[in-house]
């Protein structure tokens, strides 16, 4: 069977995806531990505070209708922190993987160091930190140049600036691809996350029966009824780094 192309560089065009389909699709949910490891604080304590504030103060819409300048503070100084870290081994090997196979990255992390290491597709469930959008009109989100963010700063229909961040009681407007990405793995990564938090950690559950799932952090989560799992009960980078070698021998030549 032929098939036909209108020219050249839809010719290319297909084959360069043709080679790249051919390769493992992996899809990667990763989590506050990543990010621990390059200095970044995790998203909740064990005492239910987040940096010394309670979640629903600096991340709720509750908290930013009733105070947004300590909410804009409050994120100035995660953004500041999240400047002066930079990736860990964690970050790196996940983007290198991208030499063999096919990765998507769906993080419940705000910071951009999955980006930074060269990552390239790269969901963010929960928002991203180094972007702000319009207080009304959610469409509207731009690039922050620097770390602080002001009361004053507004968007052309003239509402405040704020995180763009999702908050508790929003929705999660990545959810539903991300579970499409999930029910594609051909291999399934869980690193550097509890899986307490939902719906993120429902994603695992998305993942096809026969596909491969690794789970990386030092405590591993109750999840032992699902098919094909496998536990790497360290942190991070370390256990990264032990994936790296297991997946560079099982699945390429």
């Amino acid at each position: 069977m032929f098939r036909k192309f209108k020219n050249l560089s839809s010719y290319i065009s297909y084959k360069s995806y043709s080679s790249i389909s051919m390769r493992k699709k992996i899809v990667v949910l990763t989590g506050a531990g990543v990010s621990a490891e390059s200095g970044i604080a995790t998203f909740r304590a064990s005492d239910g505070l987040w940096e010394g504030h309670r979640v629903e103060e600096v991340a709720s819409p509750k908290g930013w209708e009733q105070d947004p300048e300590k909410v804009l503070k409050f994120y100035n100084e995660r953004r500041k922190g999240v400047l002066e870290a930079v990736p860990n081994e964690a970050h790196k090997i996940l983007a290198q993987l991208e030499r063999n196979f096919d990765v998507t990255i769906i993080t419940q992390n705000v910071d951009d160091l999955h980006e930074r290491a060269g990552s390239t597709h790269v969901l963010h469930l929960h928002g991203e930190l180094m972007k702000a959008r319009s207080s009304v009109d959610e469409s509207y989100v731009v690039q922050m140049d620097g770390w602080e963010l002001k009361m004053g700063e507004k968007c052309p229909k003239g509402h405040q600036m704020r995180p763009y961040i999702v908050w508790f009681g929003e929705a999660v407007p990545m959810m539903e691809q991300a579970m499409m990405e999930a029910m594609g793995a051909d291999i399934f990564v869980v690193v550097g996350t509890s899986l307490l938090v939902y719906p993120a950690a429902g994603l695992l559950d998305y993942a096809p029966r026969q596909t491969p799932k690794y789970i990386i952090d030092p405590k591993s989560p109750a999840v032992r009824s699902l098919p094909n799992l496998h536990f790497i009960e360290e942190v991070a980078t370390t256990g990264m780094k032990k994936l790296e070698a297991m997946l560079m021998r099982d699945y390429t030549h």
